[in-house]
């Protein structure tokens, strides 16, 4: 077998993993905007912010609400994820949807969260 055929088969045999859509369980989301999974990857969910649960910025009764929705939504659900990259306090940047709604399109719309303008190019419906 010649290199370039070599190189034909796996790119033949990877491809459908490649493109698949990985998904996770979702243990917890400890705030409206960060939740953990079954096997404990730590999430940061992309493009949004939502009001801190504590802090000199806590706005306690909005944060709360966007914290009970997110896990009423995705909490012991098994959920799409697009990993984008490690934020500086290790967790992993994502896009999560759930039945084919993206997740933070879904907070933000519904008043929970607010676009991250400043990470905003990291998601396609948030540009």
């Amino acid at each position: 077998m010649k290199p370039h055929d070599l190189f034909l088969v796996l790119v033949l045999v990877l491809t459908p993993t490649a493109l698949a859509q990985a998904t996770i369980t979702i243990d917890r989301c400890y705030d409206g905007d960060t939740c953990s999974s079954a096997k404990g990857e730590k999430i940061r969910l992309a493009c949004i912010d939502t009001p801190e649960l504590r802090g000199k910025r806590a706005d306690p009764i909005p944060a709360q609400a966007a914290r009970d929705y997110l896990n009423a939504l995705v909490a012991g659900e098994e959920v799409s994820i697009r990993r984008i990259t490690k934020d500086r306090y290790g967790r992993t940047v994502a896009e999560l949807s759930k039945d084919g709604v993206n997740i933070q399109e879904r907070l933000f719309d519904l008043g929970f969260a607010s676009v991250y303008k400043r990470y905003s190019n990291q998601c396609d419906w948030s540009k």
